[in-house]
């Protein structure tokens, strides 16, 4: 892959064998971001736990305390009062069938997250060809199906991401904006981290965190010390 000068630029400010603390890492990432935007930085980490095994499953969502920096777009299924509170809490969209119709018929997908009331799960169904791929597809773990449509539409623009494996058993998260700088970034990954943790299933055996990378939208990725990664 042809690399641009600025790529060329950071990737000499990061030592490539060496495992950094989390704190060193965010700093570095913020520090050697040249891009004309502010970039997006991630942490990838990958798990001790095999994702083909319903009982080693990681998923969830969290609230990062500084957000992610990017305004979402929230899409509520929900009738009645529950679509009332929607509306009252800030959803840009809320409906029901005509929202199907809308995602069938026009390919619209001008949102970043569904939430839903159970009931409306089935409606919902129609469109899991669609959702599906997208990761866009509500889940009670990730609290998008919920009664309480109005908090989580809340949660949801005040930066609650949802975290899950991939096939290669590797989990990836947006953690904020170079510009929230070191500080507001190791907030938010120490949450992230700690949700992770959390959320080790029974059946995981060994080592759990098996590494740890953080990198900006444009730049390397820097290594992290997986068994030191908060500070």
């Amino acid at each position: 892959m042809k690399r641009g000068k600025n790529y060329k630029t950071a990737i000499q400010s990061v030592e490539r064998t060496k495992l950094y603390e989390s704190g060193d890492a965010l700093a570095i990432a913020c520090e050697i971001s040249k891009a004309k935007f502010d970039e997006t930085v991630e942490v990838h980490f990958r798990l001790g736990v095999d994702s083909r095994h319903a009982d080693q499953q990681v998923r969830g969502a969290v609230v990062l305390p500084n957000g992610t920096g990017k305004t979402v777009r929230t899409l509520v299924f929900a009738k009645g009062d529950k679509a009332k509170a929607a509306e009252e809490a800030g959803s840009d969209y809320v409906g029901a069938e005509d929202y199907v119709a809308k995602i069938q018929q026009e390919n619209w997908f001008e949102f970043d997250v569904i939430i839903a009331t159970p009931d409306m799960m089935g409606v919902i169904g129609r469109l899991g060809k669609l959702l599906g791929p997208k990761g866009l597809m509500p889940n009670p773990k990730a609290g998008t199906v919920t009664n309480d449509v109005a908090k989580a539409v809340q949660e949801a623009k005040a930066g609650k991401i949802e975290y899950r494996l991939d096939k290669a058993n590797i989990i990836h998260c947006p953690i904020g904006k170079v510009s929230f700088g070191r500080d507001k970034l190791q907030e938010n990954f120490d949450t992230l981290f700690r949700a992770i943790i959390k959320a080790r299933p029974a059946a995981a055996k060994g080592q759990y965190i098996k590494s740890c990378v953080i990198a900006s939208t444009m730049g390397p990725g820097i290594k992290v010390n997986p068994n030191r990664a908060t500070d």
